[in-house]
């Protein structure tokens, strides 16, 4: 009877381990839900919210399917929406109140593309395909509207306009990430809610039609661990029975006794006792005991390595044990102001920006430098073509450097114009000082242009900013918030270099690490004066540049300022029949070699200012600049 128990505790613990295993394979749930739909409209351009990708948890896994080029991107839904301006454009939204996966959507839809499609569930797990044809009137009428109002997916426009073929939206600067394929495109996702995706062909062409979502389902089976470990238990105890049976069958075993009446025996003379006699049974004993012991980790491994340590292989018991949830007062959350740019999205800014500016430096070709480069960034690269075109030792400006990014402070901003401050280091060169630039995006289809590039003075100290989740505000011209307002930095700091200590703004500025000084400051100008002959005379002037005033604020209440600034050197004859003459790049831009006129050259500096808040006792501080010769002439 002890075997037949324990073989039914084999065969009952097999039972079990395969139906636990079998929970887990064979007959294992889906662990993908998928809705499908076909938009039929043809618009260029197709937006899913981020709303729609989050209607089920987890990572999503968005695969789109036309019959050119699929090109997709996500940002923030704010930026899509200012990107698409008036484009016609279908939005595909999702309803999570349909119970009937067989009736997700209705053909009825005459101004909508919609998915619906019921929450994850195992039993429904897999893919639904929903095409619809919307109409291509973007706004419905009021009953429509009414009508629809639990399917509210419409083709429409960000502002209401018609629809008329859309621009490219490759490459733009708002894109956080974009992919490009021909005719299928699978990426996995993880966007949050505030965020959306665009898909498009070249924004001419009808966008890609096919759009499939997909959730990874948290397909549970609650009953495979129970099982195989259950199992594993009773595959224990059914070894326990077996070797309790064999060895009560030993012990069982020998010679029976019989009815009769037993016959004397002689007696027999002791035998030497051996040692293999007494030690057999012994060590049966031993050996079972060994054998019964090696099974047992055995099988406890074989469990552990079944069951696993996945959470979803055991019921949850933890919504029994847990208490009702408290309702507690609902707090007032105020949205921060986003920013400009991500500091993955700047990086790849700035190489698109680098890319750029080499071809355009390489092959001297100031429409291709007008892409990336705006103001006087881009007006001191013509005047370097046009000077390198024909004097051809002349030294190129340096390049713009793309990484590593050493610090981004972008504007905390939603609407346009943007301003972006950021200061990268050259990898290839890193005894060239880093170079701080000021970016600005004029609209939301405009890339980022560079505005000023300057070299970092040596060994100068960057106040502190926030970080770049955080952004900074934008600070006024005008503002009076500050040591001086920023519109006023370029007049003032023209006024040192061309007075020195005896300008009024001498003490406001900090001279110490100043080389701009040095290089183009009081004593320069009077040197040069005093090195030209008495038939000739020198003058210097100044004036504003035509950049714009860029200012962002920094952690103490001051800011970084970047303006530009025009000197012009003047050099007449003072006596009849005396000539001047130019040399270098300024003999090659005028095109003169003596004239008894006179010759004006102009120069342009751009400037990079730390200017502490109003009522700090700190100076104002030049972090860097640039300069370049920019033309020359005679004097009519």
């Amino acid at each position: 009877m002890r075997f037949v128990f324990a073989i039914a505790a084999f065969v009952i613990a097999a039972a079990m381990i395969a139906g636990g295993i079998a929970q887990r394979t064979i007959f294992a749930p889906p662990d993908t839900f998928s809705a499908v739909t076909t938009v039929k409209a043809a618009p260029a351009f197709t937006v899913i919210d981020g709303s729609v990708l989050n209607a089920n948890p987890g990572r999503q896994t968005l695969s789109v399917t036309g019959t050119g080029e699929v090109f997709m991107a996500y940002a923030r839904t704010s930026d899509v929406k200012a990107w698409l301006g008036d484009e016609q454009f279908a939005n595909i939204t999702i309803n999570m109140q349909a119970e009937d996966p067989a009736n997700i959507l209705s053909s009825e839809l005459s101004t909508a593309t919609s998915i619906e499609a019921p929450p994850a569930d195992p039993a429904t797990g897999g893919e639904t395909e929903a095409p619809a044809t919307p109409a291509p009137d973007p706004s419905p009428s009021p009953a429509a509207k009414a009508t629809d109002s639990a399917k509210s997916t419409q083709v429409g426009t960000a502002d209401g306009a018609d629809s008329v073929p859309g621009p490219n939206p490759a490459g733009s600067d708002l894109w956080l990430e974009e992919f490009h394929a021909s005719q299928a495109l699978i990426q996995p996702l993880n966007i949050p809610e505030d965020m959306s995706v665009l898909i498009a062909s070249d924004g001419t062409q009808p966008a890609p039609g096919k759009v499939r979502i997909s959730w990874p389902l948290q397909a549970t089976t609650p009953w495979a661990g129970p099982l195989i470990v259950g199992g594993g238990i009773l595959l224990l105890i059914g070894l326990g029975l077996y070797v309790w049976a064999w060895r009560h069958m030993r012990r069982s075993r020998g010679p029976r006794r019989s009815s009769g009446p037993k016959m004397p025996k002689p007696p027999k003379a002791p035998k030497p006792v051996k040692p293999r006699e007494i030690e057999t049974p012994h060590r049966g004993r031993r050996a079972i005991t060994r054998s019964f012991s090696a099974l047992i980790p055995l099988t406890l491994t074989t469990v552990l390595v079944l069951t696993g340590c996945s959470p979803d292989s055991w019921p949850d018991l933890s919504q029994s044990a847990s208490p009702a949830p408290i309702d507690a007062p609902a707090e007032v959350v105020t949205e921060p102001v986003p920013v400009a740019v991500s500091t993955p999205q700047l990086e790849t800014i700035l190489r698109r920006i680098a890319d750029v500016t080499r071809t355009a430096d390489a092959d001297r070709d100031k429409a291709v430098a007008a892409e990336r480069l705006t103001g006087s960034a881009l007006a001191m690269r013509e005047a370097n073509y046009k000077i390198r075109g024909k004097v051809k030792d002349y030294a190129a400006l340096p390049p713009i450097p793309s990484t590593p990014l050493t610090l981004s402070l972008p504007q905390a901003t939603d609407s346009w114009p943007r301003t972006v401050f950021t200061i990268v280091q050259d990898k290839e060169d890193t005894e060239v000082a880093p170079t701080a630039m000021f970016m600005t995006q004029t609209s939301p289809r405009d890339n980022y242009r560079v505005e000023y590039a300057v070299s970092l003075e040596p060994d100068v100290t960057i106040p502190k900013v926030a970080p770049p989740s955080i952004g900074a505000p934008i600070v006024a011209p005008d503002s009076k918030l500050l040591l001086m307002p920023p519109n006023q930095l370029a007049m003032a700091y023209s006024d040192i270099l061309d007075k020195g200590k005896k300008s009024e703004y001498y003490s406001i500025f900090r001279s110490t690490g100043d080389s701009l000084r040095d290089a183009v400051g009081f004593d320069y100008k009077e040197q040069k004066r005093k090195d030209l002959p008495d038939t000739a005379k020198l003058e210097f002037t100044s004036a504003v540049g035509d950049g714009p005033t860029l200012a962002l604020g920094t952690n103490d209440s001051g800011a970084i300022v970047a303006v530009d600034l025009t000197e012009v050197e003047t050099v007449k004859p003072v006596k009849d029949g005396a000539t001047v003459e130019a040399t270098g790049a300024a003999k090659v831009l005028s095109g003169i070699e003596a004239s008894t006129k006179g010759i004006t050259t102009t120069y342009l500096h751009q400037l990079l200012f730390y200017v502490p808040s109003i009522g700090s006792r700190d100076k104002i501080v030049l972090l860097g600049f640039s300069q370049s010769l920019m033309s020359s002439s005679e004097i009519k």
